[in-house]
């Protein structure tokens, strides 16, 4: 197994050593932990890809450590691009812009934008720094599972895939990093996340959208996407006592994940309340994890309301709930 390392700032001359030998290192950062590796190092960005069985068409973010980075990597940068890295990074923002000749097309799903992100991290940027060079790093699992909030998370996924696990403990946003397109007429939000649309708004003085390209891709814009073992039912709090009883009924083990002021129904075998939005997205990958190892069936989940991270925590359940592929 990759080593884990409670006191991360002693292992970042070994991190930054590996990287730069094509090596694969998993690290923290504010939203969920990253399986980095070089982001100009082709075979190791292709290591990337073939550890976590993730299609080769589907982008990668680059994390750099700083927003002055930003520059080498695109051709032009924009009035709102500016902004936005100035109010937001380092933080849960990443940002999507016209991809620079230095930029893989590996990395980028052979696209011609590149998103790229600060994290707000000691270890991540205590890493970018030290490194030097940005690091291409989609979530430490399994494509299309449950993302990592903690290190123990990375190594039952990935084990010896991965080279060295920087452990920062447990991820403070839990939820991946909004994604906005500024290569457009007016910025689009690809994916709600960390930074909700109304802070944006706010940052740019005006309505920020979200929606979809239709020639530009970008990570966790699958339908079925976050997902566990256990299947996963969104449900308003009012139905909540009356699916539970269903789903009990028909001889499945099911638990709860809602707000604290919503009552848990005596047939759910386990559930887990959680205070406001904020404690939401930091709880809810290791919940869906947990009731994994617990052996549930169904997790029946009443989002918070959607708006501010609301809106992001209801994405993520959406789509842990949407039907999933079939296994070739």
């Amino acid at each position: 197994m990759p080593s884990l390392s409670p006191d991360g700032p002693d292992r970042i001359g070994e991190a930054v050593r590996l990287l730069a030998s094509g090596g694969l290192v998993a690290f923290p950062t504010e939203t969920v932990y990253g399986l980095g590796a070089a982001a100009d190092d082709p075979a190791a960005v292709a290591r990337v890809f073939r550890v976590k069985g993730r299609p080769t068409a589907h982008p990668l973010i680059v994390h750099i450590a700083k927003a002055a980075a930003l520059t080498a990597l695109t051709p032009e940068l924009s009035e709102a691009a500016e902004r936005l890295a100035e109010k937001f990074w380092p933080g849960p923002l990443t940002l999507v812009v016209p991809r620079g000749a230095a930029v893989l097309p590996s990395v980028t799903g052979g696209q011609d934008t590149v998103a790229v992100r600060v994290p707000d991290h000691p270890l991540a940027l205590a890493l970018l720094g030290a490194f030097g060079r940005p690091v291409a790093a989609p979530s430490a699992n399994r494509f299309g599972g449950v993302s990592p909030t903690t290190a123990e998370h990375v190594q039952r996924d990935l084990g010896r895939a991965v080279d060295l696990v920087l452990d920062g403990g447990a991820c403070t946003v839990g939820l991946e990093s909004t994604i906005v397109d500024l290569t457009g007429a007016a910025p689009l939000v690809l994916r709600p996340g960390g930074v909700p649309l109304e802070a944006l708004s706010d940052a740019l003085g005006e309505t920020v959208h979200e929606g979809a390209r239709d020639e530009l891709r970008a990570p966790g814009g699958l339908p079925s996407h976050y997902a566990p073992e256990a299947r996963v039912l969104v449900c308003e709090a009012n139905a909540l006592d009356s699916r539970v009883a269903e789903l009990a009924k028909l001889g499945a083990r099911v638990a709860v994940l809602a707000p604290a002021e919503v009552p848990v129904p005596g047939a759910a075998r386990a559930s887990l309340v959680v205070a406001d939005p904020s404690a939401y997205a930091r709880a809810l990958y290791a919940a869906l994890r947990d009731f994994d190892a617990q052996g549930m069936d169904v997790v029946v989940a009443v989002p918070p309301p959607a708006s501010g991270l609301g809106h992001a925590i209801l994405d993520r359940l959406s789509r842990a709930a949407a039907p999933r592929p079939e296994s070739d």
